[in-house]
């Protein structure tokens, strides 16, 4: 995978090797000036003319390697540009010699590799093109001395126009590529940012996957925990009175042990309505009749009194499933922790809420300790954007209030009213 520090160094070196071949052209075409500008003073007595043509274009080089690999800070880079611009203004004003536009092109491509800004690129651009007509009429006046006035300006004329669509294209061409050459490194930050995103991206998923299936065996063993734990108590509790009447009565203890038959039946049942459940598939009851069908369940062939206040209230398939799970739950703990032998169920609306209370006369608690029935309870109403109360006072019983909106959006729970009958 490519780094930020890779795209960096790449870019460095791209900048280096650019200069290297600047500085290279640069010298080529000095060399080639001088040459022309020697065949044109020969032996003369201008031949100081040439000597300071050579130096300056020998101080240019210097200047330019040494800007090209020794200066990093932009206000020294434009003292180099000014000394540069003086040297190329001075060799322009003494060979007048149009291929001097290609030095001026060489000179700026080192800033426009320093400026990232275009419209400062611009101004230097502009700067340079008239340093370029001023040197180069000035040079073509001081060469050509004596010429006509017409064929001066004919000359001077295209030796401008070549220059300037010289700096021009290279203008163009210059900032095309330095362009390019941005974005296309943008974009390779850009897809390695992706890829990096990616790849975390992968490392979340993996772990929500791994936590979807800690969920889902919690879920599943608390319905098994619910459903199965509330019938075998009832089935317990039968098949213990049956004992103790099969010598008294023994017809009584045919028809509890026959009781207990069905609640084992009605335990395999749930099992498979647990199954269903968590498959997605819901009993296609009303909260109403499941908890009437729990109550008459719990009561059939027991001693135990339950009465209840129930409302017909529509709730999400997971809210319905919750609350029937809360009272078998509460009817089971009541039963074997708190040999309780009466409940209270009460499911209503109120304020916009669904009130649900689960009480018992058992023989309650001073401190309540939640295990994983109860803390699953606490936890599943939180879930659905609720909350759970517990409450118990030693001899006083036990009492587990829940409520949940009816309205929930936050969590993506729908949970609806229904019209009384």
């Amino acid at each position: 995978m490519r780094t930020s520090e890779d795209i960096t160094l790449n870019k460095s070196q791209f900048v280096k090797y650019v200069r290297m071949t600047c500085l290279a052209l640069l010298v080529v075409i000095e060399i080639v000036v001088c040459a022309q500008f020697a065949t044109v003073v020969g032996i003369s007595s201008r031949v100081w003319l040439l000597v300071a043509v050579i130096a300056c274009c020998f101080v240019l080089t210097v200047l330019e390697f040494v800007h090209a690999f020794f200066v990093a800070l932009f206000p020294l880079e434009m003292v180099f540009y000014g000394m540069e611009s003086a040297l190329l203004l001075a060799i322009s004003a003494i060979t007048g010699n149009s291929f001097l536009s290609t030095l001026y092109c060489i000179v700026l491509t080192q800033f426009y590799l320093s400026v990232a800004k275009f419209k400062d690129r611009t101004i230097l651009f502009g700067t340079a093109c008239g340093f370029y007509i001023v040197s180069f009429i000035v040079g073509w006046v001081t060469v050509n001395e004596g010429a006509s006035v017409f064929s001066s300006i004919v000359d001077i004329l295209g030796g401008c126009i070549f220059g300037l669509f010289v700096l021009g294209v290279h203008y163009v061409v210059a900032n095309f590529l330095i362009k390019f050459y941005v974005t296309n490194v943008e974009l390779r930050a850009a897809l390695d940012e992706a890829e990096q995103n990616r790849e975390k991206l992968r490392e979340v998923y993996e772990q929500l996957s791994k936590t979807a299936v800690y969920e889902e065996r919690n879920r599943i063993a608390k319905e098994i925990h619910d459903n199965a734990g509330h019938s075998m108590t009832t089935v317990i509790m039968q098949t213990e009175a049956a004992k103790l009447l099969i010598d008294t009565d023994p017809a009584e203890a045919k028809n509890r042990i026959i009781s207990a038959n069905l609640q084992a039946r009605d335990a395999l049942e749930r099992m498979r309505e647990s199954v269903h459940l968590l498959a997605g598939r819901g009993t296609g009851n009303s909260l109403k009749a499941d908890i009437e069908e729990i109550i008459a369940q719990t009561i059939d062939g027991t001693d135990l009194k339950i009465r209840c206040d129930l409302e017909d209230v529509e709730l999400s398939e997971d809210a319905h499933r919750f609350v029937c799970d809360t009272i078998k739950e509460s009817f089971s703990n009541g039963i074997r922790h708190g040999r309780a032998t009466a409940f209270y169920v009460e499911v209503k609306k109120s304020l916009g809420n669904l009130q649900v209370i689960i009480s018992d006369n058992g023989f309650g608690t001073v401190k309540i300790k939640e295990g994983f029935g109860l803390s699953g309870i606490r936890k599943k109403a939180a879930e659905l954007g609720g909350s759970c109360v517990f409450g118990s006072e030693d001899g006083e019983g036990f009492e587990t209030q829940i409520t949940l909106p009816l309205k929930n959006q936050e969590n993506g729970v729908a949970v609806k009213e229904k019209d009384d009958d």
